[in-house]
């Protein structure tokens, strides 16, 4: 007799693999909480979930794909070095594979750094690299003070949480970051940039002031998870100087926003500025884990063995990573990011005109924030350039910016969801939506982006509690 098989239907595989992780992994888990989705086949911009649905990413493995998913010369370079019989691993050794990929990234690096650069690879995450910029620093410089930005993010092991923005730490000193919309000076615009150079000068300048002796300043161009927060330019070209006059390293985190993210390669050439350290992961491993620090020769006094750890010969990584260096550089898309992403962002302004609960819009390239805020807040929005003060800036009282909403923005997420789009939130109250979709996004799908986006907003909106509701009032 012979046996049957009942096929299984999608949704229960779905179902069954999401119970096993809920029942097997940690309660530290985050991204599989806000969303359920098993992939299982994945191409550019779309993924399809063992349950047959099929979604538009704009996560992109938090910024890791710039290319998308399984683009083809990722996976024509992978397959290459496993044809060839080359190691997959070894430790720090030269290889050719390991050869071209820093000739590439040299490649790329800004002008007047590659001409006097040392490489440092790091562990396989951004969080190693942080780490291994701030002993590099700290070796050279022989201080162990450090310069952060509040809503900085740089990862999770010990240093890095510690010039992060929530982890509290003797040695940090904590610099206000300028943020126009929540402005810590209640100016926004150039003025608020102003005032958080100032404060930095006075700082350092001020033999009172209590800062421990500062090995660097760490900074982010865009602060990521702390909102999708360009840096104005001036600002960073005061950074630079402020710095630069004190002798203390600049180390300029672009683990987020390099690889062309922001509109230009690396993200400090939107002011012109070269920092002495640059910290590099996500998108240069081309999907895969790879993590490196390029910093002038100057600091590279550190002893052998200084900043080690077992993965830092990938090789499959650094074989898709040259593909994608290259494939970006060559192919302009850096600066397709730059035009793509500014009329992404005239249409997320649009969209803010018609909805009271979007507060601000903002980002560089194709790292885009909307940032959510109560409607019926007492405060009206203010959106610097067009509710701004004559000078460019916004009124003071810090800005006029009403309460964020995190509850808001997370109905934005689960709505953006059962349309088929996957989005992330970000944010010091965890109220900004950020969009990261990959650097080869066309103008097509651009478009299916924002109406469904547009759409979850609106139902989101709809559904909101308003304050006077007898359910709310109690």
């Amino acid at each position: 007799m012979a046996l049957t098989h009942t096929p299984v239907a999608p949704t229960s595989v779905h179902e069954g693999i999401l119970r096993r992780q809920a029942l097997r992994e940690s309660a530290a888990r985050t991204y599989a909480r806000s969303l359920p989705i098993v992939p299982v086949r994945a191409r550019g911009l779309t993924i399809e979930g063992a349950d047959g649905r099929r979604y538009l990413d704009c996560l992109s493995g938090a910024g890791t794909l710039a290319l998308g998913h399984n683009h083809p010369v990722v996976l024509e370079a992978i397959k290459k070095v496993i044809d060839s019989g080359a190691p997959l691993h070894v430790p720090d050794l030269a290889t050719p594979v390991k050869d071209a990929f820093t000739t590439e990234l040299f490649a790329t690096l800004p002008a007047g750094l590659a001409d006097d650069a040392r490489v440092q690879f790091c562990g396989p995450a951004g969080t190693d690299a942080v780490e291994a910029a701030l002993t590099l620093v700290r070796t050279a410089t022989g201080c162990g003070g450090l310069l952060a930005f509040t809503g900085a993010h740089h990862g999770m092991t010990a240093g890095a949480l510690a010039a992060s923005g929530g982890a509290p730490d003797v040695r940090v000193t904590r610099l206000p970051y300028p943020y126009d919309y929540r402005c810590p000076f209640g100016t926004g615009g150039e003025r608020g940039a102003e005032l958080a150079a100032r404060w930095v000068e006075n700082l350092l300048d001020d033999p009172k002031a209590g800062v421990p002796a500062p090995a660097g300043m760490i900074l982010e161009p865009v602060q990521g998870e702390g909102g999708v927060i360009p840096a104005p330019d001036g600002w960073m070209r005061r950074m630079r100087a402020l710095t630069a006059d004190r002798s203390v390293p600049l180390i300029a985190d672009e683990v987020q926003t390099g690889v062309g993210r922001t509109g230009t390669f690396w993200a400090v050439e939107h002011s012109g500025i070269v920092p002495d350290v640059v910290i590099m992961s996500k998108a240069i491993g081309g999907s895969l884990p790879l993590a490196v620090i390029v910093y002038r020769s100057s600091l590279d006094q550190w002893r052998p063995g200084a900043h080690a750890g077992t993965f830092r010969g990938n090789q499959l990584a650094m074989a898709a990573g040259a593909a994608t260096l290259a494939y970006v550089r060559e192919n302009r898309l850096a600066e397709r990011a730059a035009t793509l992403g500014a009329r992404m962002l005239a249409r997320l302004q649009s969209l803010a005109a018609a909805h009271p609960c979007v507060g601000d819009v903002r980002g560089r390239g194709l790292m885009i924030g909307v940032e959510l805020v109560s409607p019926h807040s007492s405060g009206a929005p203010v959106r610097p350039g067009r509710d701004s003060a004559p000078d460019g800036g916004a009124p003071a009282g810090d800005t006029g910016a009403p309460p964020a909403d995190p509850r808001l923005a997370a109905a934005v997420r689960r709505e953006c969801l059962r349309r088929g789009l996957i989005v992330e939130l970000g944010g010091r109250r965890n109220a900004v939506v950020r969009l990261l979709p990959p650097l080869t996004l066309t103008d097509e799908q651009a478009e299916a982006v924002l109406d469904r986006f547009a759409d979850a907003l609106a139902a989101a909106e709809r559904a909101a509690p308003h304050p006077d509701d007898p359910a709310v009032l109690g």
